[in-house]
This record gives structure tokens, sequence and C-alpha cells, in this order.
């Protein structure tokens, strides 16, 4: 992960976990990114932000990303 010192999984994992598992190469980025979008959207739902503007908070904050990704991450169903 780009910052070692942020454990983007703290509601699930340790930091000294997260850091072992990082370390031998099993965080697969793009999974805990999403997971980190999905957790802010319900967060930004939660007090009543519009999906359309949680959606537009979130592209701000990974701007790469377009709408309808963002919007494919946040509605995809957990398997």
């Amino acid at each position: 992960m780009k910052d070692k010192e942020m454990n983007p999984l703290n509601d699930l994992i340790s930091d000294e976990i997260f850091e072992l598992l990082d370390s031998k190469g099993l965080i697969n980025e793009k999974s805990v990114r999403d997971y980190t979008i999905r957790r802010k959207f319900k967060e930004l739902r939660a007090n009543e932000v519009s999906a359309s503007d949680a959606i537009d908070t979130l592209r701000d904050e990974y701007p790469y990303l377009q709408f309808d990704t963002i919007r494919k991450i946040v509605y995809q169903i957990n398997k």
C-alpha cells in the first residue's frame, strides 16, 4: 500500500496483521480500495447525503474513477 502507516481495514484486522499481509504481498489494493469506497459511501448515506452527491464526493477523493465506476463499486452485490 502507498501509506504503510494507514490500515484501511482497521475495522476488520489489526495494524500488525495488515502490515504483515501487506509485506508478504497478500493485500489486493483494488479490493481494499473498493471496500473503502463502499464503507465511505455507506457513511455518507447514513448522514442523509443523496446517492448522487455521495458518489460525487467519492469522485473528489478518487478522481481517476468515473461516476459509473464508483456507482458499480458501491452497488456491487457481495457473493
